[in-house]
């Protein structure tokens, strides 16, 4: 089964929730990161006159992955941007795991771009990342 994400609407009001799924831990990445910048803007609409390298490391994935989602809540409001995808290696060395990663997009242009929430922040309100049956999830409510 490909990664995925949903937006769970009964989960936060006045919030974003939203589940991702994949076979593996990079699977599950990339199905956040997506859900995360499709939460912002519709990515088909925002250019890519706009990147940003990101490296982390954390032996624990959950916290490695709540570190990264917020990095692109981060630049979102650092540089006035919104993104229009994300390139992102998971590694595991020296039994940590190493994200090296880079966010693509451009300026705010409400005229050019079709803009959903202004995210504010990812929240530890039901965060969490588990695997079951060779198939990982994870749970993250983003504070708009």
């Amino acid at each position: 089964m490909a990664a995925s994400y949903r937006f769970l609407d009964d989960v936060a009001v006045a919030d974003v929730a939203f589940r991702a799924e994949g076979d593996s831990l990079p699977e599950l990445f990339s199905a956040a990161t997506e859900a995360v910048i499709d939460s912002m803007a519709n990515p088909r609409t925002v250019g890519a006159t706009w990147t940003r390298r990101i490296e982390r490391r954390d032996a624990d994935p959950a916290a490695l992955l709540f570190d990264w989602l917020s990095d692109i809540v981060f630049w979102k409001d650092a540089d006035g941007v919104v993104f229009s995808g994300a390139r992102l290696v998971l590694s595991q060395e020296e039994g940590a795991w190493r994200l090296d990663g880079t966010l693509i997009g451009a300026k705010v242009n409400p005229s050019a771009q079709e803009l959903h929430d202004d995210v504010k922040g990812v929240t530890k309100h039901l965060y969490g990342l588990a695997q079951a049956n060779g198939r990982w999830t994870v749970t993250v409510v983003l504070d708009v």
